[in-house]
């Protein structure tokens, strides 16, 4: 199954996600599909960047989104 979750970037104790498409069945930071926007949640104001456009595809694709993705982009 395909999933959109993020995968962690950054380095220590300074973390910053990408939100990539990918097989459900790779690790959280392994091989990717497609990166399609970032999250940066060290800002004041947490950075959010989604490529809209190809997260709408992807769902109508049949793509699931994790909790967290959910969560931060309002869907």
């Amino acid at each position: 199954m395909t999933v959109i979750r993020l995968t962690r970037m950054g380095r220590k104790k300074q973390p910053f996600y990408r939100i990539a498409v990918t097989d459900s069945r790779k690790r959280r930071d392994g091989g990717w599909i497609e990166l399609i926007g970032h999250y940066n949640p060290m800002n004041d104001e947490k950075t959010l960047v989604v490529d809209n456009e190809r997260l709408d595809y992807w769902i109508s694709v049949g793509a699931q989104m994790s909790d967290r993705v959910k969560k931060i982009t309002g869907r």
